[in-house]
């Protein structure tokens, strides 16, 4: 009797324990197939949407964030883009050896989302060929959804307007904008 009970009690310890056992591995796998699946969301959002085709009649534009220096402007322009803002609109100020201004609505640089940004100002990265930084008013949080491209260093705009981008392809594009001319369709890469 005494060896039937103990064989029941370590039976059923054996059991137990491997239940146990099976319901934290589950736990694990579960929190490790979380983490990896974050992980991935993450690695999607830096990597999947990095970077910015602008498509206009010169060929594509495109840039790469800095979302280090502008993480919420990044991530305004990432909505923007994927609420079709930008597309059709033009390039309304153009300054050949300073930047070609876009992403206004009106078309004429008085108009912008409806959403001001806060300043992210850096001192650690310049304005240089093919930095792209948010246009704003003399406020230093009224950015919207105006950008520019610069066409060469600015050392006067640098640590005065949020850098958030920089051209990597097509800045020869770039340089043969015209007042007027339409970004025809913005899309994240």
């Amino acid at each position: 009797m005494k060896a039937y009970l103990s064989t029941s009690i370590l039976a059923l310890s054996l059991l137990l324990s491997g239940c146990f056992g099976n319901s934290d591995t589950s736990r694990n796998d579960n929190q490790i197939s979380n983490k990896n699946l974050e992980n991935s969301m993450d690695s999607q959002e830096s990597t999947g949407s990095s970077k910015v085709r602008i498509k206009t009649i010169h060929g594509d534009i495109i840039f790469k964030f800095l979302p280090k220096y502008a993480p919420n402007t990044v991530a305004r322009i990432k909505e923007l883009i994927n609420e079709d803002f930008y597309n059709g609109l033009t390039f309304h100020r153009v300054i050949p050896g300073f930047v070609a201004q876009g992403g206004d609505p009106k078309g004429n640089g008085s108009g912008g989302s409806g959403t001001k940004l806060k300043a992210e100002f850096s001192n650690e990265i310049k304005h240089k060929k093919g930095s792209v930084a948010m246009a704003r008013s003399s406020d230093p949080d009224s950015a919207d959804s105006q950008f520019y491209i610069s066409y060469g260093p600015q050392p006067h705009l640098d640590g005065k307007y949020t850098i958030f981008g920089e051209v990597i392809e097509g800045m020869d594009v770039a340089e043969k904008l015209k007042v007027g001319d339409k970004m025809i369709l913005v899309t994240l890469e």
